[in-house]
């Protein structure tokens, strides 16, 4: 399955770097009866993914909030201890952002965004996409090719399609 408009998300158990340690957490629970801003990137202190995709958040992050966005999260496929020290290191997390760690990819392949560089060491990575979804519903899907500027999978293209 790839993801689309109208689609249901899949439930996986993501990881969440919490005052316990890791603590898995469930996607569909996330998602049950909210509503939820979900950006996927390739991975952690990468170059577009720090520079531009995580700060386009930052920038609209009250302003989704303001439109009745619950939770804005940030999904790649990393370890839950890397996510945690980007979402410190970037800002994000102080912000309100969730970051959550992907670490074997389930949620990424189940939902048909992931893909490989290998040249890179980049295996089962996640696309770059945004997304808006009501109670697990997908309303909203940004996802394609673009520059280094994620003109659409941005956050304030993101925020402009809800």
């Amino acid at each position: 399955m790839t993801i689309s408009v109208g689609s249901t998300l899949p439930d996986a158990n993501l990881l969440f770097m919490g005052d316990k340690g890791a603590e898995a957490v469930s996607m569909a629970s996330k998602l049950k009866g909210r509503n939820v801003v979900i950006f996927g990137l390739p991975g952690a202190f990468t170059g577009t993914c720090s520079t531009s995709h995580v700060p386009s958040f930052m920038r609209v992050a009250e302003k989704l909030r303001a439109k009745g966005v619950d939770e804005i999260i940030c999904v790649a496929v990393n370890d839950p201890f890397v996510m945690k020290a980007w979402g410190e290191a970037t800002g994000a997390a102080a912000k309100g952002i969730t970051f959550l760690a992907d670490g074997d990819a389930s949620f990424t392949k189940a939902a048909g965004v992931a893909y490989s560089v290998p040249k890179l060491a980049f295996f089962d990575r996640s696309k770059r996409y945004a997304l808006y979804a009501v109670d697990g519903v997908v309303k909203v899907l940004n996802m394609g090719p673009e520059t280094d500027a994620c003109e659409i999978s941005g956050g304030e293209a993101l925020l402009d399609a809800i």
